[in-house]
């Protein structure tokens, strides 16, 4: 006997009851995204139609006004050596001879205002409609008019210029066209953009049909794949299947795996790399102090080159110490200024004078070239801003050192104050040169040091709103551009 496990009716009830409503609640989110995709569509589309036909209809505006106003000018232009009786003469030869009388009309009127003669027909006496025959007049400068003529109910553009003679008018060349094709023109431009709108919104409701029913396979996909790493599987790569949003979304979560993995690998080079660097300047003091303690060296000289290694490598480890400790304030948020107005000139130069002496024992030249202008108080950290002065002509030290000289400057650049170091070195390849701020970043470099100095100094600049520019100098070496604000806050 065979025996089969039959469910329950009140489990076949419920299990029925939770597939029907994921299959409504599926049906509520094709609904939802379907009018809402129909609406924001209908809205852009809307919009479109109307900005397009509007920027067309003005730019046919504007293309009318512009030539009549350019042809009235011309016309009146050429009446203005004729007196008030002898230029109706040639008014009538230029109406003879104007090429678009068809489907412009042209008037000469009286200094008040009335037709005196017109290439349509004769209506001399009458008054035109429009604001601009008076306004010609009584300014003496072109004008323009657009409106409807009650007469014809016909919609019309007209330009009037004066003719001045002797510094009076004696009459106005006016310009009269109708507007008429172009609401035609219009129309049919109208109907097609809103016919071409509803083919967009009928596309748009076909995709968003199919991008609904494609959508929700990858997003499992990415939801999985985001738990992994979440997991702890960094370096995670899902397959790309396609370059559409969904696609850029898979394109983020393997570039996010990726940097999270760089991030740890980076984490334990720099643990890596900080006590190499830490271990090197702590082996040579211990050394030199043992053997200086043990009695070892006796001739003065060597004692001194040994004391002077210890406070050399004593001062290296301070440093990058320091380094360490603001990197680690800027990263946990902890980082703020004791700002207060400081003579920023004398700061630079307090920090050259320390560095001169320490220079000139490595055969290094450290020239100032000093500003005479003096600065006025700005605020600032001074103990910060020591700070990035000291990083800076160490970095010129280790990197441009070669080149036997390091330049430091002063000077106003309109409302900001410019700090320049300019060593002579081999300088920063161009490839690197966008990445050497960044944090951990050595490059091509053989020189000691965390790769985070530059980074601490930039974040103590931006935050005395200030920057820091680095780039190479022209004929070899580079350098190291600091501004920063002169205004007291």
């Amino acid at each position: 006997m065979i025996w089969k496990k039959i469910p329950l009716p009140g489990k076949r009830k419920k299990e029925g009851q939770e597939q029907k409503k994921k299959a409504v609640r599926r049906g509520v989110l094709r609904r939802r995204w379907l009018v809402n995709t129909l609406v924001t569509t209908f809205a852009i589309v809307a919009i479109a139609v109307s900005a397009f036909s509007l920027a067309i209809y003005n730019y046919y505006l504007a293309t009318i006004a512009a030539t009549l106003e350019s042809k009235a000018q011309t016309a009146a232009g050429m009446f203005q050596n004729y007196t008030e009786t002898t230029y109706l003469y040639a008014a009538r030869q230029f109406i003879n001879q104007f090429e678009e009388k068809n489907t412009i009309e042209v008037q000469f009127l009286t200094p008040d205002g009335e037709v005196r003669m017109t290439s349509l027909m004769d209506i001399s006496g009458a008054t035109p409609q429009g604001d601009d025959i008076e306004e010609a007049i009584q300014t003496k400068v072109l004008s323009t008019w657009r409106g409807e003529d009650t007469s014809t109910q016909d919609y019309l553009m007209a330009a009037s210029a004066p003719i001045v003679y002797n510094g009076s008018v004696v009459g106005v060349v006016r310009l009269v066209t109708s507007l008429r094709l172009l609401q035609a023109q219009m129309l049919k431009v109208v109907g097609i953009s809103v016919l071409v709108g509803m083919v967009i919104i009928a596309l748009m409701v076909l995709y968003a049909s199919y991008f609904i029913r494609m959508i929700l396979e990858p997003v499992t996909r990415v939801t999985e794949t985001a738990k992994r790493i979440a997991a702890g599987s960094y370096g995670v790569q899902m397959e790309v299947r396609g370059d559409d949003e969904m696609g850029q979304l898979v394109d983020a979560i393997n570039d996010m795996s990726m940097k999270i993995d760089q991030a740890e690998k980076t984490q334990s080079e720099f643990i890596s790399s900080v006590s190499h660097e830490l271990r090197t300047p702590l082996t040579a003091i211990n050394g030199w102090a043992e053997t200086l303690y043990n009695g070892e060296v006796r001739d003065a000289e060597d004692v001194k080159k040994g004391m002077g290694i210890i406070v050399s490598e004593a001062r290296r480890l301070t440093n990058m110490v320091e380094e360490l400790l603001e990197f680690s304030r800027i990263e946990t948020g902890r980082f703020n200024l004791s700002v207060e107005p400081i003579d920023i000139k004398a700061e630079l130069e307090d920090a050259v004078y320390t560095y001169r002496e320490f220079f000139r024992r490595k055969g290094l030249k450290l020239e100032y070239i000093e500003c005479e202008e003096e600065f006025p108080p700005i605020s600032g950290d001074p103990e910060r801003l020591r700070q990035v002065f000291c990083n800076l002509l160490d970095n010129a030290d280790k990197h441009g050192g070669s080149g036997g000289e390091v330049d430091v400057s002063i000077h106003p650049e309109g409302n900001m104050v410019a700090i320049r170091v300019r060593d002579f070195g081999p300088g920063v390849p161009e490839e690197e040169l966008p990445y050497v701020k960044y944090k951990f970043y050595k490059g091509s470099s053989k020189a000691r040091g965390s790769g985070i100095g530059l980074a601490v100094c930039e974040e103590i600049v931006t935050c005395h709103g200030g920057t820091l520019d680095i780039e190479n100098a022209m004929g070899g070496g580079c350098v190291v551009t600091l501004r920063l604000p002169m205004t007291l806050e």
